[in-house]
């Protein structure tokens, strides 16, 4: 597919930046005065063009404030998420800013400065978070999940785990959307169902509480934004500035907003090898 670009610029309103000297900025961003990401402004709650047309979504909020920490304006080149790995290496956007999960076939071809992490939670109808506390909690319970799904082979090791600490076995019900998992628990044709963190705690806060999210994270893997194989100091950069919106608590607010809570890390870090995914 022919990627489209479609160029955004915000103007923001610029302030003098107290912690500007802390955050090396690469020298196309010192000249320009710009921070240009990709975005595909097609993966709600992340990126999306809201109803008045204007870009929206956690991740959307998040570059607004990088850009405004840096006293920068933000340039939005809208590029389908499949093309923008291809659009690094090309050398036409230096920083790809997607939910990307962080794997190995991707690391061959970028480095990624995580801001975000996935796994696999539990949820239950409220009146039953008390009687799951962990995964041992899960044993014998009728989980549902997506077929295919990362829930779905994360049922199934927690299964074998139930298993060998002699405890009976989850019964996964499988179902090939995850709206009819929700539907599953909701009429109670399952105990609880398995789903993204991210989603989950999306879901939680937009159902206003329907289903709520059990205690235990399962299957972490770190998330991030992508920067073109060996690009030391877009990866410096946008790393300096994960951890600056750490430490003055504006992620944490843009999170909270999202209802993204469960997904938040303490540290951004640079991922470049597999090695590292675990740390």
């Amino acid at each position: 597919m022919k990627a489209t670009h479609m160029g955004i610029l915000f103007a923001l309103t610029l302030a003098p930046n107290a912690f500007g000297a802390e955050i090396p900025l690469t020298d196309s961003v010192k000249s320009s005065g710009t921070l240009t990401i990709a975005s595909g402004l097609d993966y709600a709650p992340f990126e999306f063009v809201d109803a008045n047309g204007q870009p929206a979504g956690l991740d959307v909020e998040l570059a607004n404030e990088a850009a405004k920490l840096i006293s920068a304006k933000l340039n939005i080149q809208r590029i389908p998420f499949a093309s923008q790995i291809p659009s690094l290496a090309a050398g036409r956007v230096k920083v790809a800013w997607a939910t990307f999960t962080v794997k190995q076939d991707r690391l061959k071809q970028v480095d990624f400065v995580t801001f975000l992490q996935s796994g696999t939670v539990a949820m239950v109808l409220p009146d039953k978070k008390g009687s799951i506390s962990d995964a041992k909690g899960l044993c014998g319970k009728r989980v549902a999940v997506q077929t295919g799904s990362a829930a779905d082979f994360t049922a199934d090791k927690l299964s074998e785990d139930c298993m060998k600490s002699s405890l009976p076995k989850i019964e996964k019900v499988i179902f090939p959307e995850q709206k009819d998992t929700i539907q599953a628990v909701l009429t109670g044709r399952a105990d609880a169902r398995f789903d993204d963190t991210t989603a989950a705690g999306y879901y939680e806060q937009t159902s206003k509480g329907k289903l709520v999210v059990a205690p235990g994270i399962y299957d972490v893997l770190p998330l991030g934004v992508a920067v073109q194989k060996g690009d030391k100091a877009s990866a410096e950069m946008m790393r300096a500035i994960f951890q600056e919106l750490i430490a003055n608590g504006t992620y944490k607010t843009v999170l909270d907003k999202y209802g993204m809570s469960l997904a938040a890390v303490e540290n951004s870090r640079i991922i470049t090898s597999v090695d590292q995914i675990a740390e």
